[in-house]
């Protein structure tokens, strides 16, 4: 047998098996989160041995890369970039909105795990910088070139309309459709866009003047 074929055969073989490893994994990470995935568990769902399993993947960082890297190109996430050439700001931002709400229904499994695991799980958060990364470039590309009395407090609404957390709050929490969800976010961000320069500073202010007077209240009585 010639070994050219030999080899290309081994390849082959050795990708089906790091393969079902990734699948496995994925699974168990969505059903059951990723501290209650153990190798041992992923062995057996993959049917490969442990030791199989640390040959391909010798560490937590290469195994969850792997995985990553394989759920994202099957999964992919909307693609900003076709978003930039939409001159109207609200255009865009109803887009976006459109894409990617969709995108984490469909996903919401693997992302809810994500979600709740990143702050305990500095692997996780460093392989998924990529993606945290590019979700701060969908809110850099929706606010581009949009000029508002307060940018900041405009940039804290994009960013909180197109996060996780928002869609599943509106979505899984309260029961919304995607385009309802969509919607109310587009509101947000739109009063966020009109509203006066610094005006979350204002009821901080008027709190602590009546503050103030309520003391001065109480000490008057006494």
């Amino acid at each position: 047998m010639p070994r050219a074929y030999v080899k290309r055969t081994r390849a082959a073989r050795e990708a089906a098996t790091r393969r079902r490893i990734v699948d496995a994994t994925i699974a168990l990470h969505e059903t059951f989160g990723g501290p209650a995935t153990t190798i041992t568990a992923i062995a057996e769902r993959a049917k490969v041995s442990r030791l199989t399993v640390y040959r391909h993947f010798p560490d937590e960082r290469a195994l969850l890369a792997a995985c990553t890297g394989t759920y994202l190109e099957e999964h992919p996430p909307p693609d900003l970039t076709a978003w930039a050439d939409i001159p109207d700001h609200r255009a865009r931002l109803r887009r976006a909105l459109a894409e990617l709400y969709p995108f984490y229904r469909n996903n919401q499994g693997l992302l809810a795990r994500a979600d709740q695991e990143m702050p305990s799980n500095p692997v996780l958060r460093d392989v998924l910088s990529g993606y945290i990364d590019a979700v701060a470039a969908m809110r850099d590309a929706l606010t581009a070139d949009w000029t508002v009395p307060d940018q900041p407090l405009l940039s804290a609404a994009v960013g909180h309309g197109i996060a996780f957390g928002t869609w599943h709050s509106l979505a899984i929490g309260q029961g919304l459709s995607d385009e309802r969800a969509a919607a109310l976010m587009e509101h947000l961000v739109l009063a966020a866009a009109e509203a006066p320069a610094s005006v979350v500073d204002r009821p901080h202010r008027a709190a602590s003047r009546d503050a103030s007077s309520v003391s001065v209240h109480v000490s008057d009585d006494h």
